[in-house]
């Protein structure tokens, strides 16, 4: 009896300590910038002349629309079109085409939103200024308006991507009379690290999207709308309530937005399958002030502070929000109950089919509708 106690003890104890292991390398995780990005897609077969490519039906692969294909370990890009066969467990798309790398010897690759890299694939004039912020200058990309104007549109990319993600915004916006300004942010690979090199989730990147909008202002802007995209919406969202400049803002438009963390983290632990003790830790642990030797972080991330259906009441301007119901990602949990506690000012627009970020690639005419009906409504230009 006494050897049998001590093996569970044993056990129990072995156990707490790999829960713990668990918990503190999921929540490094959340807080550390990737250096690779999983590439889940099996690339068979590439036919350049024919501009076709055979892959395995990973859930991005059946995905009607057109995306950026990421493979070579993110070295290589290429732009692929609509779903032209099907056999087995092989998808046959188009090639629109490849911008870098050697997509003939591409074993792997995955599926992104990112479907343009640079605003030049546009064929539209744009600038790379840099946009003055506490830790240095960070890289920009400046798309003027078709006529001159004071009304701009600043873009917030999501977590583990840059600026480029945003381009997709520039026409609708541009038709609609809007300078352009899509935006790098500490940690993001493109504008300068903070110190601990931690993402805050939005609980610090608001003070580079503070430095952008007084650029905007700096350059004639009297008009701003605030465009974030997953992660980029926490981001905009902390912006316009903690900003001295939050008064020239006239709206949000929110993408696969963040309005809850603890939601999406709950959620993203499910889909690891994680245990529910260790869920909780990684929450825990990313927001405690005496964890953030274990994490890395400079400062702990105040998640109730990031929790904008808590909030609810709190704002005060117009919102588009969109958001995909099958999103895997992010779920649209908090945000169908933002759109739900303030319908007064929340415009939501669901999709269905569209995934994580990529309801422009998913279906262009209806993302790009719904914000010029939108920006027509509830903000209109000013007459002349």
């Amino acid at each position: 009896m006494g050897a049998s106690l001590l093996a569970a003890a044993a056990l129990v104890s072995l156990t707490a300590v790999a829960s713990s292991v668990l918990t503190l390398v999921v929540a490094r995780r959340v807080v550390t910038p990737p250096r690779r990005r999983p590439e889940d897609t099996m690339v068979f077969s590439v036919d350049l002349e024919a501009h076709t490519i055979a892959l395995s039906d990973s859930p991005d692969a059946l995905l009607p629309g057109e995306y950026g294909f990421w493979f070579a370990g993110g070295a290589g890009h290429a732009k692929l079109g609509e779903i032209i066969g099907r056999s087995g467990r092989t998808v046959t798309r188009k090639v629109v085409s490849v911008d870098s790398g050697d997509l003939v010897a591409a074993r792997r690759g995955r599926f992104s939103g990112w479907f343009f890299l640079t605003p030049e694939q546009l064929g539209v004039p744009f600038e790379d200024v840099e946009v003055a912020t506490d830790l240095g200058p960070a890289p920009a990309w400046l798309v003027p308006s078709i006529e001159p104007g004071t009304r701009w549109v600043i873009q917030v990319h999501g977590r583990a991507a840059r600026r480029a993600e945003t381009i997709r915004a520039i026409p609708v916006f541009r038709d609609a009379g809007y300078n352009s300004l899509l935006v790098s942010y500490r940690n993001d690979g493109e504008a300068p690290p903070s110190l601990d090199g931690r993402y805050g989730l939005g609980d610090t990147e608001w003070r580079d999207v503070e430095s952008a909008i007084q650029f905007a202002v700096d350059h004639g802007a009297t008009d701003v709308v605030l465009m974030g995209w997953s992660m980029g919406g926490a981001t905009v969202l902390q912006a316009v309530t903690r900003s001295s400049l939050a008064g020239i803002v006239r709206g949000l438009v929110l993408d696969s937005p963040v309005v809850d963390w603890v939601t999406a983290l709950k959620f993203q632990g499910q889909l690891l399958r994680l245990p529910v003790p260790v869920r909780s830790g990684v929450i825990a642990l990313i927001g405690a002030e005496w964890a953030r030797r274990l994490t890395g972080q400079g400062a702990p991330i105040d998640l109730r502070r990031l929790d904008f259906v808590r909030r609810s009441g709190e704002l005060d301007l117009p919102i588009l929000l969109m958001h995909s119901d099958d999103d895997g990602f992010i779920p649209p949990t908090a945000s169908r109950a933002l759109a739900e506690a303030r319908p007064d000012i929340v415009t939501f627009e669901s999709f269905s089919g569209a995934h994580h970020t990529k309801l422009w690639n998913y279906d262009p005419p209806r993302w790009n509708a719904a914000i010029t009906r939108w920006l027509e409504s509830t903000l209109p230009a000013p007459e002349h």
